[in-house]
């Protein structure tokens, strides 16, 4: 007699939002807040936390991501996940103000390109000792 497959399985209808939100990472107009300088200082001089990745003490704060000792966040920075993640914060985030703009509701102002660069503790230790430096973010207006 041959074996017939039975079907106890119905789809994976209740298994799809965990797909979904599995991995799911900050948006970037979350980012762009996590970048400023008040937010940016807290990030990375975080409390010893020993339910996250190295303690949460080696965090990108571009990507929202942990790392276990510095040498990873090292070679993270390297990486085309970071390269990626950085041109796409290039472009301010979209704003309730810019849709009502391209809605019609007052002049439309094209979104500015920044020049952003990876920012580390190190670059806040700097920025403490020299008050007169750039924010930490290192964001800076371009004309393209």
């Amino acid at each position: 007699m041959t074996y017939k497959r039975r079907k106890y399985h119905k789809g994976d209808t209740h298994l799809k939002k965990g797909w979904r939100t599995k991995r799911r990472t900050k948006d970037l107009d979350e980012i762009d807040d996590d970048i400023k300088e008040e937010n940016a200082k807290k990030l990375l001089n975080q409390q010893v936390d020993f339910d996250k990745p190295g303690a949460a003490q080696h965090y990108c704060v571009h990507c929202a991501r942990y790392f276990i000792n510095d040498r990873a966040l090292q070679d993270h920075f390297a990486t085309k996940v970071h390269k990626r993640r950085l041109k796409a914060l290039e472009l301010e985030p979209y704003s309730i103000e810019e849709s009502e703009r391209a809605a019609g509701r007052g002049n439309y102002i094209a979104p500015q390109k920044r020049k952003i660069e990876t920012l580390t503790k190190e670059d806040l230790d700097d920025l403490d000792a020299d008050t007169d430096a750039v924010s930490p973010a290192k964001i800076m207006k371009t004309d393209d």
